[in-house]
């Protein structure tokens, strides 16, 4: 056993009794202790081979049926061509596993915090909503957006419970409950480029000498002399070399909520962004490549999203969030199947960000908690369902292999909305002929030796400075991007910022966080 496995599996047995005791504080009454599934593998996707409840027996009403519901279900990703279809076979599928229909209902990336943003504040009557620790979770736990699961979870979800790491579930609490289900994936983080690859054989680019950010200098610099149509690297809101999955930056919680420690560091002090050398250093790297013409012009304003501009042929590299095989799964969205590969620009780390990263909230608004919870349960260890909602229909949107490998069909591109890493068991997906078959392996293995954040475990709970955090949200809307994307002097524009943040109270949200990390930290270390 590695030091660095050791270290690991120390972190969680810490966090797990730190998050006891702060729920026995909190007077919460835990659940049993999940038995971990050692058989993650996927496996073949028969409608026979469900674990979900059966109808009979399962309900809340006075003959302990379960009656007709439609659950409705947000998440964000690009409506697709044959989603009716696929709706359509989910229902025949659901109404004789809990009497359900879903309305699946995606929000493209562009619209989607407008939209989600009134969704809450309408009160607007949905069941389940994707949400993460970096898409502001912590913001609408304290709005009352979302459920307290860990109930349901005991009543509805024990498939999750038996199948999910307990890392996952621990490190996305908040004041000792989860308030959403994380998706069980790849645990470690690492962030860095996808490029075109036959266009760096075809114009000699060597990408092994590539080892940071600065290196790209002179690669963005022969794209742009040798294939003048072409834009070196394409950003926008959220997708930058200074987003958190390359920054290596901890944000504790909610990405939207100020102060940060680097995940890759040794330091338990919370600092502002601007006063942490990396962040600043990497604003001005921007800066000057976009000055160069290697970044989009309209980076500040644009939300085409990364698959689309990589799928226009006019882009070389898009920043990304890494993990195996991330190079095979885009080229596969965007018709670059052989054409694309990707390289990292950090080291592997584990965080909150990665346990909270991905989840299904159920709404406070949701007429049928219990059936949400079924349907949530259902991603986890049902194949089939799973499958069906991320691939499509067999025979149409893919043929198999064999039971675990599958191909694409001329309707492919119908129904591919690449959402894997939003939906229950990824264990559970098949994979694509282009991509490694050993896949999954390959993801356990990612999880070792990554770097362990000071911060794993923790989710700042901003209650006390919600006023704070409201303006500053609204400063961040006004500079964060524009500074980002390198669409502005970072010399005059930045200590704007930062007057801005302290007029708004970014200091006593820090101070906030301060406290209660260092409070955290004494119950890590006891």
């Amino acid at each position: 056993m590695t030091r660095t496995t050791r270290r690991l599996i120390r972190a969680r047995m810490l966090l797990l009794a730190c998050l006891f005791l702060i729920s026995a504080c909190s007077n919460h009454n835990g659940t049993n202790s999940p038995v971990k599934n050692s058989n993650n593998s996927p496996t073949s996707g028969t409608k026979n081979e469900s674990a979900s409840p059966n109808v009979g027996g399962v309900g809340e009403s006075n003959d302990h049926q379960l009656k007709s519901y439609t659950l409705r279900f947000v998440y964000t990703g690009f409506p697709q061509k044959d989603e009716e279809e696929i709706e359509a076979a989910m229902n025949e599928y659901l109404l004789t596993k809990i009497n359900a229909k879903i309305d699946l209902m995606p929000i493209d990336w562009g619209p989607w915090d407008d939209k989600i943003n009134l969704m809450v504040a309408s009160r607007e009557k949905i069941d389940i909503l994707f949400t993460a620790q970096w898409n502001k979770h912590a913001v609408n736990v304290s709005k009352g957006a979302f459920l307290e699961l860990d109930d349901l979870l005991e009543q509805y979800g024990q498939g999750i419970l038996q199948s999910l790491d307990p890392i996952f579930l621990a490190g996305a609490k908040i004041d000792g409950k989860n308030y959403a289900v994380p998706t069980n994936k790849e645990l470690a983080a690492q962030g860095g480029i996808v490029y075109r690859s036959d266009i760096a054989e075809e114009l000699g680019i060597d990408m092994t000498k590539v080892k940071s950010i600065e290196d790209l200098d002179e690669v963005y610099q022969t794209i742009l002399t040798k294939k003048p149509g072409m834009t070196p690297l394409y950003m926008k809101l959220g997708e930058t070399f200074n987003a958190h999955y390359i920054g290596n930056f901890d944000a504790l919680g909610d990405t939207s909520i100020p102060g940060i420690i680097l995940k890759d560091g040794e330091s338990t002090e919370i600092l502002p962004a601007y006063e942490v050398d990396r962040y600043v250093d990497t604003l001005r790297i921007t800066r000057q490549f976009f000055q160069k013409g290697y970044i989009n012009k309209d980076a500040a304003t644009n939300q085409t999203m990364n698959n689309d501009a990589l799928r226009s042929g006019d882009v070389f590299s898009i920043t990304s969030a890494l993990k195996p095989g991330k190079d095979e799964e885009l080229a596969i969205q965007t018709g670059l199947i052989g054409k694309l590969a990707q390289l990292p620009l950090n080291v592997k780390t584990i965080a909150t960000s990665e346990t909270a990263g991905s989840m299904l909230a159920i709404s406070s608004t949701s007429q049928d908690p219990a059936r949400a919870m079924m349907f949530i349960n259902m991603l986890h260890t049902d194949p089939y369902l799973n499958n069906l909602l991320n691939y499509g229909i067999e025979g149409k949107h893919y043929v198999k292999v064999n039971e675990l490998v599958i191909k694409p069909t001329e309707f492919t591109k119908d129904y591919n909305p690449g959402s894997n890493w939003m939906f229950g068991n990824q264990f559970l997906n098949y994979v694509w002929d282009s991509e490694n078959p050993e896949k999954w392996n390959v993801f356990r293995e990612f999880n070792q030796d990554a770097k362990i954040s000071p911060g794993l475990g923790f989710v700042f709970d901003g209650d006390k400075v919600k006023a704070e955090i409201a303006a500053v949200v609204n400063v961040n809307r006004q500079y964060q991007t524009a500074l980002e994307t390198g669409s502005v002097d970072v010399d005059k524009v930045l200590p704007e910022y930062r007057d801005s943040l302290k007029a708004a109270g970014i200091e006593k949200i820090i101070a906030e966080k301060q406290t209660q990390f260092n409070h955290f930290l004494i119950y890590k270390n006891l």
